[in-house]
């Protein structure tokens, strides 16, 4: 599971460059940004191939992003995480959570960069969301899977849509978008994610701010944190609502 999560992470390396610049996901093959040369199979290889080059294009020595390593390492024990969360074993619930990771995956390295969350990569995503999750109803013989998918839809999205209305430059549709996207998986556990999206958020901010990096006026993606949210809220989600009702 480790080794496709690497696979895969190179994929969304690929998507993360080339959905912003509207390049085709299909063709051409690999190539160096600066010289435009291919890149060979065996430069290709996820994170040994980077050692290997000791992180230059072999052609031009242009230094390769730190980004591409660290996008295919996440993937592969995010990838490896999930698994152990559904304790090793191949459940109905796999397919659509690694789904739901690697979206998180590209979303959060294009945001990174560009401050932007394309609808390139969310309008497909949500249709796909809960065509997975309803395959898994079906699975289950459960009905309520789908119902838990759609309130979350709503619970993600609905809220975060009228505040990039109503404050549009301090919230923007995009981040509506992927909180309506991971509320299909997380159902009612999508106010976990926001909680915990917004309260990492409002933390690297401050963290920012203290440490000079920017002020209050400065924009910061907040993409990223909707996926820590949710990758967390999948993970521990239960956890966490069990021990707030303990607090009271």
């Amino acid at each position: 599971m480790f080794l496709f999560g690497l696979a895969v992470g190179s994929f969304d390396n690929v998507a993360a460059y080339r959905i912003p610049e509207g390049i085709s996901l299909w063709s051409p093959r690999s190539f160096c940004p600066r010289c435009q040369s291919q890149i060979a199979w065996y430069d290709n290889i996820p994170i040994l191939s980077f050692v290997l080059l000791r992180g230059r294009c072999r052609r031009c020595g242009e230094a390769i992003s730190f980004r591409y390593p660290l996008v295919e390492l996440a993937s592969g024990l995010l990838f490896l995480t999930v698994f152990a969360r559904l304790g090793f074993e191949w459940r109905a619930e796999l397919v659509p959570h690694l789904f739901q990771v690697t979206i998180l995956i590209i979303v959060s390295a294009i945001d990174l960069q560009r401050q932007i969350i394309p609808n390139r990569v969310i309008y497909p995503s949500i249709p796909l969301g809960l065509a997975a999750m309803g395959v898994v109803a079906l699975a289950r013989g459960d009905v309520w899977i789908i119902l838990r998918s759609l309130a979350g839809l709503a619970i993600g999205g609905v809220p975060l849509g009228l505040l990039a209305l109503l404050l549009p430059r301090g919230m923007g549709m995009g981040d509506a978008k992927l909180a309506a996207f991971t509320g299909i998986f997380l159902g009612f556990q999508q106010l976990t994610a926001l909680f915990l999206a917004f309260l990492t958020g409002s933390l690297a901010g401050i963290a920012l701010i203290v440490a000079g990096r920017r002020d209050r006026k400065s924009r910061i993606p907040f993409g990223p944190f909707l996926a820590l949210g949710a990758f967390l809220a999948l993970m521990f989600g239960e956890r966490i609502w069990a021990l707030y009702r303990g607090l009271f």
